[in-house]
Order: structure tokens, then C-alpha cells, then sequence
């Protein structure tokens, strides 16, 4: 069932509330389309890279202010993007679809509006939605008060989806939708003498709660692992929104990369990293940063030398806790490395 949101809707003539000229020829690309029709599977940062040098930044471009970042403009398949030039600089417009041939624009307003599926995301959602309820960073012994499964009547050692398992020390008020998690990896900070600034618990699957009582009923529905005796259910969140508009933090952040999720061991375009910063640290979803390699050379004399910087990629902020952010890289030039530094793009 649908469900009424209250969204800003933004109707663009996407320079209108800024300065002619915003858009300059040095943002534009050499090879910028005059028109482009969006079509399914497009996302807004990919469009925003058919025109501007560096895609991330469209919401400045458009004139978006910090609230609208948490509800970009709804744009769909069958709307085209023109790029006009003019003599007091260029200009980026939006015409609706086929059936509504008009230029919008920019009028921003808050409603009540249906939910609708069709419009194109700000990166490409598939990529990230297995990971915005998971993973979980939890403090030393975050996990240890958590309900836990018992086993199953038949006495199984390893459990997955669909099998019945016993549960001790659930709650009767937390809901019936529960994700199962195991105690993980120390995440430590390379910057801070390797100081532990969180647990991250390994996400094994998900379970419903088939009856309360002492000792709990429920039903593992999905599993990505192995999921075994003594393993730790939490309350399943709720629908976690996750189409901010891509931007540059509002301070100065300088972290870096401290782990990749998911066991892979090589780092590039469409991996999951873990950053040694967060909420404390002015980050918060839809955050851009950069990624720096730091390099060393020996000179002749076998003294070490520190090189310039070398930018590889750019990741998007999608998660955050107190000190520890996830991120999808977004674009990579060459490999990224663990301990390669994040800051401001």
C-alpha cells in the first residue's frame, strides 16, 4: 500500500534561482549533449555526468538548498534535459515528458504526494539497498544482551532460511521482524594509534517472530551465511530513505578508508568501504568525498619522500554512525587501497 509522504517538489529551470553564467564552460564537458531524454535505468548523477566535469556536483548546480538535498527533484523516464546557450551564459532546463511538453520551472513548494515508483534515483539503488539496514556497528559487547537463538528441535548445527528456530530473551514489544547478526571485526582508527572505535557485527540473515513467549518462536526467512547456535537477533529497522542528493560536506573532512565490506579484497567502482569517520565528525548521508592514495619514494640518498596526493576515485556516504561511516565508491581511476585517505572533493 502507498503510502502519502510530504516532499518538496521542485520544479526546475535549473539556473533560474542562480546567477546567469552559474553554468560556465570550464563545468561543462567537451563532449555535452544539447538534449538528452532520461530512460529507465538512468540515475541522476550518471545524467549529470553526460554534461558537468564533475557529475557530484548537479544539486549545487540546480540550486537545491540543505533540505531539498533530502528530497532531490523527481525526475522520470520520458523527461528530457536541455543544455541552452545563450549570451549571458548557459543554461540547463528540464521539459517534462512526452505528454507534458513544458520547460518547469523552478517553484519550490511542499505537498502531500503519492509515493510513485518510476523516478530515477540519485545513484543506482540496487547497488546499495542490501546494505542500508546492515551493517550494524555496535559498541565492546553491544551484541551481549541481544536474544538469542537456542537451536531447533532436531537439533541442527548450522541453520538457514526457513527453518524453525527457539529464541531466548526476546522482547514482546519490539515487533515480529528481527535481523540475526553475529559479533564481527574490531574497526580501528589508523589516525588515532589504532584506537577501537567500533565493532562491526556481521549481518547472517533475517527471522519473523511466530510466537512470544519464554522461550520464542520464529522462522529464519533469509540467510546470506551460516547462521548458528548462540547467534544474536536486532529489531529489523524501518524503511531507511536513502535518495539524498549527492553533496560536499559543509566542513572540512579529512578520514580514511579502514576496511572494505564483505570479505572482497580488492577495492574499485561499486565496493562497499568502511571510513574512519562520522556523525561526530560532521558526515551524514549523501556526503561526497575524494580518495587520495599516499605514496612514498626512496631519493638517492635512501631517504623516504612523501608524493603529492594522487586522486582515485570518489565514494557517496549512504550510512552513519557516531564514528564510522560506509560509503559506495562511485568512481575509480585506478585501485583503491585500504588506508587511502577520504576528504573533501
Amino acid at each position: 500500500m502507498r503510502k502519502p509522504i510530504i516532499s518538496i517538489i521542485l520544479f526546475l529551470s535549473l539556473l533560474s534561482a542562480l546567477p546567469v553564467g552559474a553554468v560556465d564552460d570550464s563545468m561543462l564537458r567537451s563532449d555535452t549533449p544539447n538534449r538528452y531524454e532520461v530512460v529507465k535505468g538512468d540515475t541522476l548523477w550518471g545524467i549529470a555526468a553526460r554534461f558537468l566535469k564533475e557529475p557530484w556536483r548537479w544539486p549545487e548546480i540546480w540550486g537545491l538548498n540543505r533540505d531539498q538535498l533530502k528530497s532531490p527533484h523527481k525526475i522520470y523516464p520520458g523527461d528530457v534535459i536541455v543544455l541552452e546557450k545563450t549570451l549571458k551564459g548557459n543554461r540547463l532546463q528540464l521539459i517534462k515528458g512526452k505528454g507534458d511538453q513544458r520547460t518547469v520551472k523552478l517553484s519550490p513548494q511542499i505537498r502531500i504526494e503519492q509515493v510513485k515508483s518510476g523516478a530515477i534515483p540519485s545513484i543506482p539503488a540496487s547497488v546499495i539497498e542490501p546494505f542500508l539496514s546492515q551493517p550494524l556497528v555496535v559498541e565492546k559487547g553491544g551484541l551481549a544482551r541481544a536474544p538469542h537463538l537456542l537451536g531447533t528441535s532436531d537439533n541442527r548445527v548450522i541453520l538457514s532460511a526457513g527453518n524453525t528456530v527457539y529464541i531466548s530473551n526476546m522482547p514482546y514489544d519490539l515487533g515480529k521482524a528481527w535481523q540475526i547478526f553475529r559479533a564481527g571485526k574490531a574497526l580501528k582508527d589508523p589516525d588515532q594509534n589504532n584506537q577501537v572505535i567500533g565493532y562491526e557485527a556481521e549481518y547472517l540473515g533475517n527471522a519473523s517472530v511466530k510466537a512470544f513467549d519464554e522461550i520464542s518462536t520464529a522462522v529464519i526467512t533469509h540467510s546470506t551465511q551460516e547462521i548458528l547456535k548462540g547467534d544474536r537477533l536486532i529489531p529489523a529497522p524501518g524503511i531507511i530513505f536513502n535518495n539524498y542528493a549527492p553533496h560536499a560536506p559543509d566542513v572540512f573532512v579529512t578520514g580514511r578508508i579502514i576496511s572494505v565490506y564483505g570479505g572482497v579484497t580488492e577495492i574499485g567502482k561499486g565496493s562497499i568501504v568502511t571510513l574512519n569517520k562520522g556523525m561526530l565528525d560532521g558526515l551524514e548521508m549523501g556526503h561526497v568525498l575524494a580518495v587520495y592514495r599516499r605514496s612514498l619514494t626512496r631519493m638517492p640518498d635512501g631517504k623516504m619522500v612523501a608524493l603529492p596526493d594522487e586522486r582515485t576515485g570518489l565514494v557517496f556516504v549512504f550510512r552513519v554512525f557516531d564514528h564510522v561511516s560506509y560509503a559506495l565508491v562511485v568512481q575509480s581511476t585506478s585501485a583503491i587501497q585500504i588506508l587511502d585517505a577520504v576528504k573533501n572533493p
